[in-house]
């Protein structure tokens, strides 16, 4: 019986210490919220940087709706994790403790990812974003969750640089990742 491997979402976005205050950041963490919850019923894996905000909120709903939610630790080990990072060491199923520091991690979470959806963000979230961009991933940008995500479409015509993966905008979470998929799987089949 031929077995095929779980896709993986990587949900990249706004931790608590980038994340905007109010009424935006609320209606970002049901954005956020439903884009787990659409994971889990797909059934694909999450993969997030392992930290807090957004990325946190998709892959608590993730796992509530019995999905797989892995996290991806600038730290060399749990202690560091938490004491040096200030990250939760709840927040996901599977912790993965790279000792890469955030810009590695960010390197290895993208990697990692079959597709990748940006939501909210600051420099972390951008970051996170031009390494998709370099390594042609299937990007979703979740339009209205504010942050980098309200202006990728600026930064990318200012930039001037073709993105060679495909890059989705949406406002819907779940409509947004069901067009990831789809666009990697057509991004598999032979030319």
């Amino acid at each position: 019986m031929e077995r095929t491997r779980k896709r993986v979402v990587g949900v990249l976005g706004a931790s608590l210490s980038d994340a905007p205050d109010g009424a935006h950041i609320t209606a970002a963490e049901r954005s956020a919220a439903r884009l787990g919850e659409a994971v889990a019923a797909r059934g694909c894996v999450l993969i997030t940087g392992a930290t807090t905000g957004l990325p946190a909120r998709a892959a608590r709903a993730c796992r509530e709706r019995g999905g797989l939610a892995v996290g991806v630790s600038p730290a060399a080990n749990p202690e560091e994790h938490v004491s040096r990072y200030r990250l939760p060491d709840d927040g996901a199923d599977v912790i993965v403790y790279t000792g890469f520091g955030l810009k590695g991690r960010n390197v290895i979470t993208v990697r990692s990812a079959d597709v990748v959806i940006v939501v909210g963000g600051a420099t972390g979230t951008l970051n996170e974003f031009t390494i998709a961009c370099d390594e042609g991933k299937v990007i979703g940008v979740l339009e209205g969750s504010g942050g980098v995500a309200d202006h990728i479409r600026e930064i990318v015509a200012f930039c001037k640089k073709p993105v060679p993966g495909a890059l989705i905008f949406e406002r819907d979470p779940e409509t947004l990742l069901d067009r990831c998929l789809e666009a990697f799987e057509r991004s598999r089949l032979p030319a």
